[in-house]
């Protein structure tokens, strides 16, 4: 699939984007095909190596037994403008695969669920007077929640970035 590309403005940035991801991850970063746009071409999903997913577009980071969620940048695209976010309260129980807040765009309101059980330590207060964060950097400045998982093998079924790429084309 070798092919001879010139690069273009828009993909500079997405470059930009991508080494800031590698910033923040220490890990590859691997770019979904360009969506051509009225606008022009941007980095339509992006896709995190070493991250889990769930099928229901969230992602979860795997430090130690705490995990960060945030829902994935393929989410984020398909929801348009974010304009609020809901989130648990610190010290509240979440359970895998349950909802436990919502976001809510331009177009729709949307659950977010869980992709682990355990305690909420830490929520992104920032979300409250910027959620478009969420679409701005949905795998950095963009997180939800942190939790201390109580069942961390729950990371086991999830997909590698690979499957989740794979499961968003």
């Amino acid at each position: 699939r070798a092919r001879t590309r010139h690069t273009s403005t828009n993909e500079l940035c997405a470059m930009s984007a991508r080494s800031a991801l590698l910033r923040w991850t220490k890990q590859t970063t691997a770019f979904a095909p360009m969506c051509v746009t009225a606008v022009g071409a941007r980095a339509y999903s992006t896709v995190i190596e070493g991250l889990k997913y769930m099928p229901s577009h969230e992602w979860t980071k795997v430090e130690g037994d705490i995990a960060t969620v945030g829902i994935t940048d393929h989410a984020q695209a398909e929801l348009g403008d974010i304009v609020y976010v809901e989130l648990p309260e610190v010290g509240s129980k979440v359970e895998a695969k349950a909802s436990f807040g919502v976001v809510e765009s331009v177009k729709a309101a949307s659950d977010v669920y869980s992709p682990i059980s355990g305690e909420v330590i830490e929520v992104n207060e920032n979300l409250n007077d910027t959620p478009g964060m969420v679409n701005e950097s949905a795998f950095a400045d963009g997180w939800l929640m942190k939790v201390k998982m109580s069942n961390p093998s729950e990371t086991d079924s999830m997909m590698d970035a690979a499957a989740y790429e794979a499961s968003c084309q």
